[in-house]
């Protein structure tokens, strides 16, 4: 059980490299934004381990310092993590058969793991839950790992962070072309991207992300059925 366990460990870490480059430089990135608002590593490190959530985290940094309420808040995360609403449902199911884990898998699914379970492709003699659950463990752990080093880089020397949080859409940019190249099936991308488009034409920088994730999904629901019967 021991040796399986090990292998398993050993396959989810393999899974979540992509993530670990990308989620390190990321936090630090956090952490650094949170040392120059004035918030020590503990900041980071809490904000990390119980938010979790990416963009949102950054975009807290300039909540924080605006004095900005709990409402506005509130809404701020509706519409920029709103999209987990939309992709988390293809996973909802699978989720509740894994038991007592279901309420921290629910929580730590991010883009980029949803990304990896969504291309998971567990050989037989592992058990596929665990390992599900270990890349979501090891996800979060990068995260956390990044951002506290960032926050205590931060105390030692300062950096101008202008433009750093750019590294979050640069991940998000790889992370499309590598589901492009894997997938032979362009058909649903394209239509995110007419849709998105024409969103951030009609709402603006600021409002088109949940309106365009609306759109892509009751138009990819529409044609679902005509392509299966092609």
């Amino acid at each position: 059980m021991k040796g399986k366990v090990v292998q398993e460990v050993r396959f989810a870490f393999t899974q979540t490299i992509p993530v670990m480059l990308g989620y390190l430089f990321l936090g630090i990135a956090f952490g650094l934004m949170m040392q120059d608002a004035g918030y020590s590593f503990w900041w980071a490190f809490f904000s990390s381990v119980c938010i979790y959530a990416g963009s949102m985290q950054f975009v807290l940094v300039t909540l924080l310092t605006s004095g900005a309420s709990l409402l506005y808040a509130a809404i701020m995360t509706l519409f920029i993590n709103g999209r987990h609403l939309f992709y988390g449902l293809s996973f909802i199911e699978k989720f509740r058969g894994m038991g007592k884990r279901y309420p921290y898998m629910v929580f730590s699914l991010t883009d980029e793991t949803y990304s990896v379970l969504c291309s998971l492709k567990v050989p037989e003699r592992l058990d596929e839950k665990r390992v599900s659950l270990l890349i979501s463990l090891l996800d979060h752990l990068y995260w956390v790992i990044g951002s506290v080093l960032g926050g205590m880089v931060g105390q030692f020397i300062k950096f101008d962070t202008t433009g750093i949080d750019f590294s979050m859409t640069a991940l998000f940019v790889v992370i499309v072309l590598n589901q492009w190249l894997d997938s032979k099936e362009h058909r649903p991308a394209l239509i995110g991207a007419v849709l998105g488009i024409l969103c951030l034409l009609l709402f603006g920088p600021d409002k088109f992300l949940l309106p365009a994730l609306t759109f892509t999904a009751l138009v990819l629901l529409g044609v679902k059925r005509r392509w299966n019967m092609q």
